[in-house]
């Protein structure tokens, strides 16, 4: 094939993800195209018309092993586009070192964000031939550079360097009073990964006895220091399981495997009390739940769940602490937060040192997540198995952090972003030309390599249920299941039924409490017309993903919804939204503009705690008097929604659903029965599938003759045969086939299996 009919065949294929695929194939083969394929790639980048094929050419070049190509690479470090600068940092990460494009890269890591993130990797695989070199080029840069975030940025990436020259200006930095703090704390986080150098252990010891956030960091990287110079051991495996002897936080020996699992945009505490908030989504409610019910199964003796967290509380959850120095941090975590009743569920935060961010935006976190995760590992281990979930920031530094210490990983395999990807190209919102702006911010082509790599690492695979499963992960992933099936398990996700159930019984029998209260309190806000109706209801994050905005114009721009229901938004940070949180509230002002009558009916509610969630479903299906009229129903607008914790919990409260016709709903949502199924892409597909589920949950057309509601003995709004059938068909299904408690022994089934296949004769420590 040349060089033209390769392009052709690039610019041809249809859909974007099918072109995402052949540049795999393309860039492999480019090679063969000789060096005069060079100057055709360089003018499709300069090009401007097709951003996926100007992204596919810069991986291309990167294959060229010739002078001329590595020119063009390395002037597109310094490209007025950032998704392509961001691609050719990434592409120089598999060559050799280049001299002239180190000061570009070091550019890349002052101007920060994805584009820095990559420079940053490229370097540091650089910096294992040319440390000195680079070394000395971020010298140069720290000192004409004022800003504290590019100084910190610096600062972090010395920590990746070898060598004195790196070690010296770190210990610098980091002893240096007149430095910004952000930029002593990258320098003293990245000393603990130096042991031998005399200069970062004085520098250590010093300030770990002081107080305050650099007095932590340097706490930590002095216990990095001991776990580096003593590693704990790793017991030579035998035929069989066996008891490790290692003393949990309680005191009593350990028994059976130790799981972990991760999931670094959240705060998650016990209480799930940012659920909703910021990237605080189903994931964060889903690892609490599924990690004590993982704890209480026969086989399992731990389960370890990471989350972001400050310094402090990173070092008040590690064993060997002192005392003192542990009751001092204390405070900074949860009650009871490290300590499950039921078993051995760890809750152990990971410091990330940078304020909480999106995932969408946390890839500059890489390499304090990756020193995080290590230490947790290395400190509450032996692990048996690491899970991982989806392509972002944390699993790509977990999975780092396994392979180099020989932990199993298995993988839930989404077609995330994929599904995203292809709804957009669908809908005719992601197109070739704005494919590199999109890009810059989702990083879709990152991500969808990242997935790749997450798979060919795992030891087993975990799929999600979804229509025609194998035609669909070919479809958008290219992955043949049929083809190795021994290595895939569809596990269905999982909720804590006891929750719904005991939400339930608080609505029916007092209906009283705070979270029945503070929902009455904000419809009471409303204007007295509006009090009575029945309320469509969403959970989950603002974010574009999840459909939020287009809900609101979908129930704002139609008269008759807004007429017969109320509307309630659940999730977000309201006080203090992220960006893209932002770009929910602000679509949803500019639909408020639009359809101005739509205000008195609309409640924005912000995130709340899981338990607040469960009863305010029971509210909406039972009514409240006066107030919320029966009936009510459940939204969810998302464009892909792998499998719906949040769906299942509604469906388990015995509300008809609105779900996406996709993906993990299209497997348990009874078309016509329990929910109905639409094309969530656009405000029209919800728009009609809120008419269907409101005829379906038996609420009355506003217009049509009122009636007198018919109550039962208890005073509520009496439920007719068939809604009885509905909603016993509904939670039977639930409490059948998705619990908590099913899924985790599905799970340990997974976990068992990986760790009986790993077990072999292994060096006695952990390599570092």
């Amino acid at each position: 094939m040349t060089i033209d009919s390769a392009l052709l065949k690039l610019h041809e294929t249809p859909f974007l993800l099918d072109a995402m695929r052949y540049a795999d194939e393309f860039a492999a083969s480019a090679d063969r195209f000789g060096d005069a394929s060079i100057a055709s790639l360089v003018e499709i980048i300069s090009d401007g018309s097709d951003a996926l094929a100007a992204i596919t050419a810069v991986h291309a070049l990167a294959r060229i092993y010739d002078d001329e190509a590595e020119i063009a690479l390395s002037n597109l470090l310094s490209s007025e586009h950032a998704f392509l600068r961001e691609h050719a940092a990434w592409a120089f990460w598999s060559r050799l070192p280049r001299l002239d494009a180190i000061s570009r890269l070091v550019a890349g890591i002052i101007s920060g964000g994805f584009t820095g993130a990559l420079s940053q990797r490229t370097l540091q695989q650089w910096a294992t031939s040319t440390p000195d070199h680079i070394a000395l080029a971020i010298e140069g840069s720290l000192a004409s550079e004022s800003e504290p975030g590019a100084r910190a940025r610096l600062a972090e990436t010395l920590g990746l360097i070898p060598g004195r020259v790196a070690g010296r200006a770190l210990a610098f930095l980091a002893a240096d009073d007149t430095e910004h703090l952000v930029v002593r704390v990258a320098a003293m986080a990245a000393l603990g990964d130096r042991n031998s150098e005399n200069a970062a252990l004085r520098v250590v010891q010093e300030f770990a006895e002081t107080s305050g956030e650099l007095g932590d960091v340097a706490r930590l990287a002095a216990y990095d220091i001991e776990l580096s110079l003593n590693p704990p051991l790793r017991p030579r495996m035998t035929g069989r399981r066996p008891s490790f002897g290692l003393a949990d936080l309680g005191g009593r020996p350990r028994q059976g495997l130790t799981v972990a699992q991760l999931f670094l945009h959240a705060d998650i505490d016990r209480g799930l009390t940012r659920a909703g908030a910021g990237d605080n989504g189903g994931i964060a409610t889903l690892l609490v739940r599924l990690g004590d019910s993982l704890a209480r199964e026969e086989a399992i003796g731990r389960v370890i769940t990471m989350s972001r967290g400050s310094a402090a509380a990173a070092l008040a959850a590690l064993p060997g602490v002192s005392h003192d120095l542990a009751a001092e941090n204390a405070a900074l975590l949860p009650s009871s937060d490290n300590q499950n009743p039921a078993g051995q569920h760890l809750l152990v935060p990971i410091p990330l040192l940078a304020p909480p961010t999106s995932s969408a935006t946390a890839w500059p976190t890489r390499i304090a997540a990756e020193r995080g995760i290590r230490r947790a590992l290395l400190a509450l281990g032996p692990v048996d198995v690491l899970h991982l979930r989806m392509a972002d920031v944390g699993s790509m530094a977990a999975a780092t952090v396994a392979e180099r210490l020989g932990i199993p990983v298995v993988f839930t395999l989404a077609p995330d972003p994929h599904g995203v990807i292809h709804a957009l190209d669908m809908s005719g919102a992601l197109t070739r030309a704005s494919f590199g702006d999109v890009d810059e911010h989702e990083h879709y082509w990152f991500r969808t390599r990242l997935v790749q790599r997450l798979s060919l690492q795992a030891a087993h695979i975990v799929l999600f249920p979804r229509p025609d499963l194998p035609v669909a992960l070919s479809e958008l992933l290219g992955v043949d299941i049929q083809a190795d099936p021994e290595r895939y398990t569809v596990v269905p996700e999982g909720i804590d039924v006891s929750v719904i159930e005991s939400a339930l019984s608080e609505a029916r029998n007092t209906g009283a409490g705070a979270a029945f209260t503070q929902l009455d309190d904000l419809i009471a806000a409303l204007p007295p017309r509006r009090h009575g109706l029945p309320i469509a209801l969403s959970v989950g994050r603002l974010h574009h993903v999840k459909g939020m905005a287009t809900i609101v114009e979908a129930w704002a721009s139609d008269p008759q919804l807004r007429a017969q229901s109320n509307l309630v938004i659940v999730g977000g940070d309201l006080a203090h939204p992220s960006t893209d949180e932002q770009g929910q509230l602000d679509r949803i002002a500019a639909t408020l503009d639009a359809h101005p009558e739509a205000r008195d009916g609309l409640v924005l509610a912000g995130h709340q705690p899981n338990d607040v969630v469960a009863r305010w479903l029971a509210a909406v299906r039972l009514g409240r008097p006066g107030l919320i009229g029966a009936h009510g129903v459940y939204v969810c607008g998302s464009l892909k929604e792998e499998f719906g914790i949040a769906l299942l919990e509604a469906l388990a409260a015995g509300l008809v659903v609105l779900a996406p016709d996709g993906g993990g709903p299209a497997t348990y949502v009874h078309r016509g029965v329990t929910g109905v199924l639409v094309d969530t892409k656009s405000a029209t597909g919800i728009r009609l599938g809120m008419h269907e589920a409101f005829a379906l949950a038996h609420v009355p057309d506003p217009d049509a003759r009122p009636s007198v509601p018919r109550l039962d003995d208890a005073g509520a709004t009496a439920e007719s045969a068939a809604d009885a059938a509905r909603i016993n068909e509904a939670q039977q299904l639930i409490s059948g086939s998705f619990t908590v408690d099913a899924m985790a022994h599905a799970l340990t089934g997974v976990y068992t299996g990986v760790a009986e296949r790993s077990l072999r004769p292994l060096h006695s420590e952990f390599a570092l």
